[in-house]
This record gives structure tokens, C-alpha cells and sequence, in this order.
């Protein structure tokens, strides 16, 4: 309304994005109209690459330019400890970490029945065939600790048991460095069901 179309289409786009409101997007949009055309082009050609270049990993269903993924055809890591996380990018802050060195499942989100998804709306059968066909010894939950992630790692550990594949949960509770009068009552819980002997 107050703006040219042109501006208004990008100020739109920009909003689509999450945690962009409509000051965010306005500040953006006038940010690109005065970077240098060459910066705006690469900037374009970057989002559609990403777009169109990558896909899911055939194995393990993380988004890859290669399939399957550098991960899954690593040979030197553990085909017998299978990580199960919620999202390509729970992959990332377990590889930052550089102690895991086995494979990975991506479910692409979590059951949440509140939103009409079920375990065949993630990437549950895939998880299920890939113990079937692979020689898998440990499957360690490592979704998130909420509702959603607890009643998922859940459902998986009851589908996988009879299999008597042993099934981990990470733990949850205190980050390094917190202080007890600060954590909330559900941290403090969970922090207190793992505990372990010294």
C-alpha cells in the first residue's frame, strides 16, 4: 500500500521467513535494494542453488548435494550406533561436537497429534526398514526434550524393543556452568532422573 510493488513483493517474501516480522522485512528489503547488484545476483543464485541442488540422503534422510550423503558413505565411522535427531540441523551440533562417530536417522520433525502428525508423516518407516537391512547394535533418541520429541523417542523405543536393538535416550537436564536457583522445575527433574554413580 505505501510501498512500490516491487518492494512490497520482497517486503512479503522476507516476512514468509520465521522470526522476520513486518519491521524486520521492511529493514531488510531496503537493505538489498542498496547492496551492489553483483552482491544481490549471488545472493539470489546462493537461495535458488540451495533450492535446487540439494536433496535427502536415499539412507539416512539428511539434506545432502551427494547421495548418499559424506556421512553415510564414510566407512571409518560406526554403522552400529545409529543417532536418530529431528532435523538436519540437530546433525550439524552433534558433528560440531566431534565425539560421535557413527551414523545418523533424520525424522524431519516430531509426532505431535495436536498438529495432525503421525509417526508415517516423519521419517519413522524409513528408521524401521534401515534396522531390518543394516546390522544395528545401539539406536540413541536424540530428539528434542519437549512433548513432541519425549512422546516420539517414546513410540520409537516401543517399535524398536522387540528387536532388542539396546535403545538410548540422551540426557537432559542442567547445561555446564547453570545454577540451580535458575533451572525450571522440568530441567531440574530430568537432570535429577539421569543422574548417575560417581
Amino acid at each position: 500500500m505505501y510501498y512500490p510493488e516491487p518492494i512490497s513483493k520482497l517486503i512479503d517474501s522476507f516476512t514468509k521467513l520465521p522470526g522476520i516480522g513486518p519491521k524486520t522485512a521492511v529493514r531488510l528489503a531496503f537493505f538489498v535494494l542498496n547492496m551492489k547488484e553483483d552482491d544481490v545476483l549471488n545472493f539470489a543464485k546462493a537461495l535458488v542453488s540451495a533450492k535446487r541442488e540439494l536433496t535427502h540422503c536415499s539412507v539416512c534422510g539428511n539434506i545432502t548435494d551427494e547421495d548418499p550423503c559424506p556421512i553415510c558413505k564414510d566407512t571409518s565411522r560406526d554403522a552400529s550406533i545409529i543417532c536418530v535427531v529431528q532435523d538436519p540441523k540437530d546433525v550439524i551440533a552433534m558433528e560440531k561436537m566431534k565425539d560421535y562417530q557413527g551414523k545418523y536417522h533424520v525424522l524431519h520433525g516430531a509426532i505431535s497429534p495436536m498438529d495432525g502428525i503421525g509417526p508415517e508423516d516423519i521419517n519413522v518407516p524409513a528408521l524401521i526398514n534401515r534396522l531390518k537391512d543394516e546390522e544395528v547394535e545401539e539406536l540413541i533418541l536424540a530428539t528434542n526434550p519437549n512433548i513432541e520429541g519425549e512422546a516420539t523417542a517414546m513410540y520409537i523405543s516401543r517399535l524398536v524393543k522387540p528387536s532388542g536393538i539396546r535403545t538410548t535416550r540422551i540426557a537432559h537436564g542442567l547445561p555446564v556452568g547453570g545454577d540451580l536457583e535458575y533451572a525450571d522445575e522440568v530441567t531440574l527433574s530430568k537432570a535429577l532422573e539421569g543422574r548417575r554413580d560417581l
